[in-house]
């Protein structure tokens, strides 16, 4: 449907409607809507004495209210490709191929009833940052400025500090130095130059992304999952399984200053971390989910002149129409598919490969175990590799540096899309001036600002950043995970009509997680002194 004109058919609420009412009534255009807005009927257009359809708009806080719009009909449900691919591979990192494995070999198996919890808690906030993204087309980052402008400007600056360190590129490009024999400074500068170019000279991002995301992604569960069936046994699947069941399980030695960040940081990562599912919002909207297929898409910069004219807000659509609540309800379970099969399920299948792979690589090589207890992951990966090769054939060790290859640079991809993506998205509507550049153009500036700050980072610094920093960059991104929560309930609550607001029992989840989230970063914090790691 064409994405500019007026819904039609609707029609104003009741004039007499309550200003108090607890559901912001939908209000009469208070100007005519501009030419790339809406389009006169055709009906109208042919007929002097017909008079004009009256635009109607949601308000939502304090800034430009939403016109109304039609929902585009939902997709089957059960599908294959999805935005999810961005949060699969933001989240399958060093959490599940290496922290849950290292618990998991300290603590006993009975351990990962934590990373039920984490994992679960993640697909929960999945789907409520999908509730605002697709009911509006906006991002959640414009939905907490329409609550309190500083909440977005926070976000902002959490995303320069946390997210121009290149270091998330550092194990993935040694794993492939120890397959290939180059050093990984020249694999991890040539693989951001790579990215750069490919995001450029690609005509929409997220096309682009979504295919070769689905493709690693693809590589990384089945080639895990072989391996883990090769060099693993059956012993080591049911521990893994039935470990994840062991509600309550937690080990004197567990929360001690040693360990308690420890196992804090391993359930908040557990999936993406920080500010990855803020990110996903705006992957919803160029997928074109629910009110998103109202906005135009991102091109690269070399197709930045074909770059649509992008609305300054999103749009709502007429709760009070029974056929557009059945459409509401049908992008409700295409989305629910998305976090409760796709993510989640994709998510626990790696780790659980993962988990098998560390227990086999630890009947090989009992010396994996003390490393991963020490925390030394470089030593240790090196080890699980060793001890594939022994366990099945000396290829094994290879493809297992491959896998942590591929999950670096699915990380860096994912990683460099959203960050650049997110960043552009709060410029163009909030930065004074920066609408006449263009969101393509403002995308562009931010992914090669991180190309150009990140190598010279990996040639003339720590990939990880300055040390004196690290400890409050860790702080910000688990700090940024409470803080999205709490946005989430304000923005959800607030801004939305009633009819598609969430129920109890998501908002007590969600409350829940920001509960956790803040209360476990600053108990860790002031009882030892050491935030989640």
């Amino acid at each position: 449907m064409d994405s500019s004109r007026p819904e039609s058919g609707s029609t104003p609420e009741p004039a007499n409607q309550s200003p108090t009412d607890a559901q912001t009534p939908f209000v009469p255009a208070q100007r005519q809507p501009s030419p790339a807005e809406a389009e006169p009927d055709s009906a109208a257009a042919t007929s002097e004495s017909a008079p004009p359809r009256q635009e109607r708009f949601w308000k939502a806080g304090r800034l430009e209210p939403m016109p109304i719009r039609s929902l585009p009909k939902a997709p089957p449900s059960i599908h294959i490709l999805g935005p999810t691919v961005f949060l699969v591979a933001l989240g399958v990192g060093m959490g599940e191929s290496y922290m849950w494995p290292r618990l998991v070999l300290v603590f006993g198996p009975e351990i990962r009833w934590l990373f039920l919890i984490g994992v679960t808690l993640q697909a929960v906030v999945m789907l409520e940052m999908s509730r605002y993204a697709m009911a509006t087309g906006e991002s959640i980052f414009y939905g907490a400025a329409r609550v309190f402008k500083p909440l977005m400007w926070f976000f902002f600056v959490t995303a320069i500090l946390v997210y121009i360190w290149p270091g998330h590129l550092s194990a993935g490009a040694s794993a492939f130095e120890r397959v290939t024999g180059i050093p990984w400074q020249v694999t991890a500068v040539a693989g951001m130059l790579l990215v750069g170019v490919v995001f450029t000279l690609a005509k929409v991002i997220y096309n682009l992304l979504e295919s070769v995301l689905s493709i690693c992604i693809g590589l990384l569960v089945v080639g895990s999952a072989v391996i883990a069936g090769i060099v693993g046994n059956l012993s080591d699947l049911t521990s893994t399984l039935t470990g994840m069941f062991a509600f309550g399980y937690l080990p004197e030695e567990a929360t001690t200053a040693l360990w308690f960040p420890v196992i804090v940081g391993s359930i908040a990562f557990a999936g993406p971390s920080g500010m990855q599912q803020m990110w996903y919002t705006l992957h919803l909207r160029d997928k074109g989910a629910g009110m998103g297929a109202h906005i135009p898409k991102i091109r690269g910069l070399r197709h930045a002149g074909e770059q649509e004219t992008m609305p300054t807000r999103g749009f709502m659509f007429d709760t009070s129409d029974a056929a557009e609540m059945e459409k509401w309800k049908g992008w409700r379970r295409w989305v629910t598919f998305d976090a409760m099969v796709l993510f989640w399920g994709i998510t626990m299948l790696v780790t659980i490969s993962f988990t098998v792979l560390a227990q086999a690589s630890a009947r090989f090589d009992p010396n994996v175990t003390e490393l991963l207890r020490e925390g030394d992951r470089g030593a240790a990966l090196d080890a699980m590799a060793a001890s594939f090769s022994a366990a099945g054939s000396p290829i094994l060790g290879t493809v297992f540096f491959c896998f942590i290859a591929l999950i670096g640079l699915n990380a860096t991809l994912g990683l460099f899309d959203s960050f650049s993506r997110g960043q552009a998205d709060m410029t163009f509507n909030f930065v004074p001036g920066a609408k006449r550049i263009g969101m393509s153009k403002l995308y562009a500036m931010f992914l090669w600002g991180l190309i150009v700050f990140g190598i010279c980072v990996l040639l003339f610094g720590p990939a990880d950043g300055p040390a004196a920093i690290l400890d409050v960059l860790a702080f910000l991104s688990a700090f940024a995970m409470g803080a999205y929560c709490v946005v989430l309930l304000l923005v959800n609550n607030l801004t939305l009509p009633k009819p598609i607001r969430p129920g109890i029992l998501s908002n007590a989840v969600i409350a829940f997680a920001a509960l956790f989230y803040l209360g476990a970063l600053f108990y860790s914090l002031f009882a030892f002194g050491v935030v989640i790691d």
